[in-house]
């Protein structure tokens, strides 16, 4: 599939599944904006993917409105639009629920949620007018699935399926489709740091935890890839109809089936 050069701005996208994900953009012909929290590793990644012409990089703090406003207007400036959002940007914090701070809960909902909000919103403002666009929501086999210590990460996730949702009602009579991603465990930093800390507060090992509590309910005992996460986002990126808009697709090795 292709993308003959249409913009995507993906968030989150300087490491991980976001950077690999723009990866895939690029290889399909698409130029892809590279919004970070840290500007340097986005920096680098643009260049590695190409450089002015294929990416560039933007700072962004995905729940602090100006700078998410900044960073689209800048895309725009330099590619002339926004054809697709990858709204990819997350953290995970571990905590059960009498011992999980309330700062720590309102900066996973702000970042997961507040963000993909005023990405959407941004965003938006050029696919409208243009009656085209792909909205793409990270969410997680826990969209549909709880675990414990992870109240704030379920809420949230849970709550990017109701965007996702309303986009693709509101979205519908100007063009705009709207998907939620579902990964199950993805091997990258962000789950590495999981793992200790799962072990700590279920008082097991971590390769228990690695075995039972991430990969336990698997058909295979296979973590899922950055690449099998990377193609779905192409896949919806480059899809040409609303068949597909409001759906949520689960890519969980079996994990979850829904």
């Amino acid at each position: 599939m292709k993308l003959d050069g249409k913009v995507a701005l993906v968030t989150g996208a300087a490491s991980g599944i976001g950077h690999q994900i723009a990866r895939r953009y690029v290889e399909a012909g698409g130029r892809v904006v590279i919004a970070d929290l840290n500007i340097d590793a986005a920096t680098a990644a643009a260049k590695e993917l190409g450089g002015a012409k294929d990416a560039i990089a933007v700072a962004m703090d995905v729940s602090n409105e100006d700078q998410v406003n900044a960073g689209v207007e800048k895309a725009a400036a330099t590619f002339g639009t926004i054809d697709i959002l990858v709204s990819n940007a997350g953290i995970q914090i571990v905590h059960p629920i009498e011992e999980f701070p309330f700062a720590a809960w309102k900066k996973m909902l702000g970042i997961h949620l507040d963000g993909a909000f005023l990405c959407t919103k941004a965003c938006v403002k050029y696919m409208y007018p243009q009656k085209s666009g792909s909205l793409i929501y990270m969410g997680s086999v826990h969209s549909h699935e709880a675990s414990p210590l992870k109240s704030a990460y379920v809420t949230a996730k849970h709550g990017l399926l109701g965007l996702s949702r309303t986009m693709a009602k509101e979205g519908a009579k100007h063009g705009v489709r709207s998907n939620v991603i579902c990964p199950g465990f993805v091997r990258t930093p962000l789950v590495d740091k999981q793992i200790p800390e799962q072990a700590k507060e279920l008082g097991i090992s971590e390769d228990r935890v690695i075995k039972e509590v991430m990969l336990g309910d698997t058909v295979d005992g296979e973590f899922t890839t950055v690449d099998d996460i990377a193609d779905v986002a192409l896949f919806l990126a480059a899809f040409k109809t609303n068949a597909l808009t409001g759906q949520s697709i689960t890519a969980s090795h079996g994990w979850y089936m829904g």
